[in-house]
């Protein structure tokens, strides 16, 4: 019988230099999170997304020292587990280092993305998915185990429209959330710099040549980029 995980991490920054100092995750009616010291400190950016500092992980043992390191792994990597994160690249990357490799993932970002074929919504990132489809939850957000509530209803809501815009049952619309985050995804307008608000599509026509600098800068970059970096080459035709 399948089971679904729900998970999310907080960590010193958003590049592959970086390394979990939270996890957090809900499993049926069991929720945890943990604090741990990273290996290296964690700078103010970070702290001011997600408010957990230097101070408060001092005297916290390592992920790989802690009593949560090997009963988490043998959770993640069973082979009926199914984990879901928001950007779920990034996460599996961040406990990739900790040796925790899941058989199955699902990633609501993409499959958020992929839903949204009208391309009606500005972001997709988990807070502003919250408030965009009025998901009432009382959960802090930017600590691991608040975005871990907001994350189980934004998956119940988007299996809910794959199942009723498709007629699948919910075995099917798993497996079909499961596809769906197994590759990147096409990303159709910019929500940044000089050609905010236009579609990539069309901004491949007139000026190619700022897809071209992009997907340069992207694929420069320590970042976790994938769906980027899949969109500018598809558009370039690369």
């Amino acid at each position: 019988m399948q089971k679904i995980i729900f998970f999310d991490t907080e960590t010193t920054g958003n590049t592959e230099k970086d390394f979990l100092c939270q996890i957090a995750y809900k499993n049926g009616e069991e929720q945890f999170s943990g604090l741990y010291k990273p290996p290296i400190k964690i700078p103010p950016e970070a702290s001011a997304v997600h408010h957990i500092t230097n101070k408060m992980v001092a005297d916290k043992p390592s992920f790989q020292e802690s009593g949560d390191s090997q009963k988490i792994k043998e959770l993640f990597e069973t082979k009926d587990t199914i984990v879901v994160a928001h950007n779920a690249p990034f996460d599996l990357m961040i406990i990739k280092k900790e040796n925790i490799i899941p058989n199955k993932f699902i990633c609501t970002l993409r499959v958020a993305r992929h839903l949204d074929k009208d391309g009606k919504i500005d972001r997709y990132n988990l807070q502003y998915l919250r408030y965009y489809l009025d998901i009432e939850i009382d959960a802090t957000a930017h600590d691991a185990l608040g975005d871990v509530l907001v994350l189980e209803q934004l998956f119940k809501r988007l299996k809910k429209k794959i199942i009723d815009e498709e007629s699948l049952d919910e075995n099917s619309a798993i497996k079909q959330m499961i596809e769906i985050s197994s590759h990147p995804s096409i990303l159709r307008t910019f929500n940044f710099g000089k050609h905010l608000g236009k579609k990539i599509e069309e901004v491949a026509t007139v000026d190619r040549g700022y897809l071209e600098w992009l997907l340069a800068q992207k694929e420069a970059s320590d970042q976790i980029d994938e769906d980027w970096i899949y969109t500018l080459r598809h558009y370039l035709g690369k």
